[in-house]
């Protein structure tokens, strides 16, 4: 005991660098000096690949392995509450509109857009092929009836995916804490929590991202358990599956990426201490990094790369999303006009041409009879940028004295060229002036003038391609290009706003004195007509992989930046998820509807706010007391490290996947919550078990042990009941309000702002 007592007062001493015998693996507490020796002398062999350690792992003492029974158990109860009554509503509930929709797009190969890679997307059109469904179900809006279409199979995919993450909490916290009891409380509250239940029944994205966070945090602590033999095949079985779930994840939503930073954290620390440890060469650390980088970036980055060549080549039909893209993008779809089509690679003058704008949905430059209204800038022809391709978007290209009469020989249009574009259906100019733009108040407004190209000076603009010189031609569907007003200085821009009725609703059309470069002011030449140029296929221009791979990307982040809450739109906050403050309603509004809201357990929610204080109270006096050495019992130190370190991932988990909403822009709803919310619950399960173990401290044994008991009994039962009166939010109710009397939810609208 002597030489147990001088190696720990030793082992202290460097604690700047929480180098302990334990330093192997997150979980173990302090072992006795002999038994260190033995590991860092297995350590090593493994290490350095002359042994495989597969005798035992490392594990304290009091350590449980996983309970058939309980897993059984868990497994059972998550699956018949994620797929009872599954089939209800018959009719679309919320964002099912939208994925399941696109789930018939890769049905139907029809390509479409969206803010989100595509990897959830194209599981849920997978579910629903190999479950019978057609794809032909329009999904127009929620409420729309199913009828005869078959629907349950991507809903029961995402079910299913759904019923997976109370199994996952349970071996997460079973493999952090070491404890049977822990680990059920985590599961049990994922299990009744009517929030959990509600967003894992429908066509959403949110139990796939969901299924692979956790899948991801679940082989990340396997493999922290595989320390003691390195390169085995289980050490690289956890390794690349923590792989393939961080691919998953960003695969299905760029919030992914929280969980990626997680376990990059998790694998720095982990690096670090190999770094630190003398009894490995700079070779073997070197191959720790290598293996990592393998298993946690290269494998990920193929897996994601592969996901997007298997969207492009699923999604070859023109679809809806075609005008989101670059025209030379657009070319390589089957049905869009550009598809195999030929035209002049390079423009020139007297060209008839189409002018695409290049942010998302910013249109085609467009323009018809119709005049801005009285007390619109001035009363001349309306300029606007046009969503659909139509005749009214062509313009001819001049020279600005240019007198109709033109050369054999057509002269290239270059770089630095002063042009002047006229339009085609209505013989007008396209022109600008001092006059505000009709709804961007610092812009000037662009208006058609003249007839039959004659007009004025302020017709004339400067064409400039971007990131071009003096001299470069412009190509057709490639080329970037700007349109410099010569009188003003301003450039033509597309501002993405809404025109009134006077304006058809089209999008408007300035032009900026604010001549930085972004999509709103760069354009491309998407048709071109002249017949004395040679046409060449516009197969040749069709972009590789890599440039609609990036292409897409951008266009996904651009939309992702510009979902902002609309006028009557109700913005969530973050300060609102974890205290359970409002919901959102999946389905109906009246009496005589089948209603479903989305709301999380009160119990489970506020118990898991309530945890988050108590476990920075526990794990400061545990820290203290370690740091002080306190005189404790095995046991004791076996749970203040369970606290610190499995504890101390739960929190990091939750701050990563909550923290970083408060600095968005964009719009947030409700269900953003849910995968921080799963690390809470997880970390309510580890801090009340240890806090109800802790007992002993105030007890004698047989009342620690039945005040134990009382805790889990009570804690198990609260969570029951209220699951039990708030059930119908998730399963659906239909007839009086919760305000009314008879209503399922009579008594229960706890807070003004549960909106059931």
């Amino acid at each position: 005991m002597a030489k147990d007592e001088e190696d720990l007062t030793a082992l202290r001493q460097r604690k700047t660098c929480l180098i302990s015998e334990n330093k192997r693996t997150l979980h173990t507490p302090l072992p006795e000096a002999k038994s260190n020796r033995l590991e860092n002398e297995d350590d090593k062999q493994a290490s350095n690949g002359t042994s495989c350690w597969t005798e035992r792992s490392i594990t304290p003492p009091g350590a449980q392995p996983p309970n058939t029974i309980l897993v059984l158990l868990v497994l059972g109860l998550s699956f018949a509450t994620r797929f009872y009554k599954l089939a209800e509503p018959p009719h679309i509930c919320w964002d099912e509109t939208h994925f399941g929709k696109m789930g018939s797009y890769y049905i139907n190969r029809t390509f479409f857009f969206d803010v989100h890679p595509p990897l959830g997307k194209i599981l849920i059109g997978l579910a629903g092929y190999m479950t019978g469904y057609d794809g032909t179900f329009p999904f127009v809006k929620p409420g729309d009836k199913y009828g005869h279409h078959n629907y349950w199979g991507m809903r029961g995919f995402c079910a299913a995916l759904g019923s997976s993450l109370p199994v996952f909490a349970y071996f997460i916290v079973l493999e952090l804490s070491h404890s049977n009891s822990a680990a059920l409380i985590a599961a049990a509250l994922l299990i009744f929590d009517t929030g959990s239940i509600t967003i894992s029944q429908y066509i959403l994205l949110d139990p796939i991202l969901m299924f692979f966070i956790m899948g991801a945090v679940l082989s990340m602590v396997k493999f922290n358990q595989q320390k003691s033999r390195p390169f085995c095949a289980s050490w690289w079985l956890w390794l690349l599956l923590t792989g393939v779930n961080l691919s998953g994840a960003i695969g299905v939503k760029f919030v992914g990426l929280f969980v990626i930073l997680l376990v990059g954290l998790n694998t720095a620390g982990d690096l670090w201490a190999l770094l630190g440890d003398l009894q490995l060469s700079l070779v073997d650390v070197a191959k720790h990094l290598l293996a990592r980088v393998t298993g946690l970036i290269l494998l990920p980055l193929l897996l994601y790369v592969t996901v997007f060549a298997v969207h492009f080549a699923v999604l070859n039909k023109s679809g809806p999303g075609d005008g989101f893209f670059s025209s030379a993008f657009q070319s390589r779809l089957i049905g869009n006009n550009l598809h195999n089509a030929s035209m002049p690679k390079y423009l020139a003058y007297g060209s008839t041409i189409t002018v695409k704008n290049l942010r998302i949905a910013g249109g085609y430059l467009h323009s018809h009879w119709h005049l801005y209204p009285e007390g619109v800038g001035a009363k001349q022809q309306q300029v606007t940028a046009y969503l659909h391709k139509d005749y009214n978007n062509l313009w001819l290209v001049h020279k600005p004295d240019d007198g109709q009469d033109h050369p054999k020989t057509p002269e290239l249009v270059r770089h630095g060229d002063i042009v002047r574009l006229e339009h085609k259906e209505t013989t007008r100019n396209l022109h600008s002036h001092l006059q505000e733009a009709p709804m961007t108040r610092k812009h000037f407004q662009v208006t058609g003038y003249g007839i039959n190209g004659s007009g004025d000076s302020n017709d004339l603009w400067r064409l400039e391609v971007c990131g071009g010189r003096r001299g470069d031609p412009v190509k057709v569907l490639r080329s970037k290009v700007r349109f410099l007003h010569v009188a003003t200085g301003c450039v033509l821009y597309s501002s993405g706003k809404t025109l009134p009725k006077w304006g058809w609703e089209q999008v408007e059309v300035t032009c900026s004195p604010y001549l930085k470069e972004t999509p709103n002011s760069q354009w491309n030449i998407e048709d071109h007509i002249n017949p004395k140029l040679p046409n060449i296929s516009l197969s040749v221009l069709k972009p590789h992989f890599l440039e609609i791979l990036l292409e897409s990307h951008i266009v996904m982040i651009r939309g992702n930046s510009g979902l902002k809450p609309k006028d009557s739109e109700i913005n969530s906050r973050p300060w609102h998820w974890p205290i359970n403050y409002q919901g959102l309603r999946f389905s109906g509004v009246n009496e005589t509807e089948y209603r479903v809201y989305l709301l999380g357990n009160p119990v489970t929610w506020w118990l898991n706010l309530a945890c988050l204080g108590l476990y920075a109270v526990m794990v400061a006096v545990a820290s203290i007391a370690l740091q002080r050495d306190v005189h404790l019992s095995q046991k004791r130190r076996e749970h203040c490290w369970v606290l610190i370190r499995g504890g101390g991932q739960l929190v990091l988990g939750w701050i990563l996947h909550y923290a970083p909403f408060y600095a968005m822009g964009r719009i947030l709803y409700y269900h953003h919550y849910f995968p921080a919310m799963l690390f809470s619950s997880m970390l309510t399960g580890l801090t009340l078990d240890t806090l109800l173990h802790s007992a002993d401290l105030f007890l004698s044994p047989p009342r620690a042990d039945w005040l134990l008991r009382l805790g889990q009994v009570a804690l198990l039962f609260s969570v029951l009941y209220s699951f039990y009166i708030f059930h119908p939010l998730s399963y659906g109710m239909r007839g009086p309000l919760a305000h009314e009397p008879g209503s399922a939810m009579a008594g229960l609208k706890w807070m003004d702002s549960w909106e059931f």
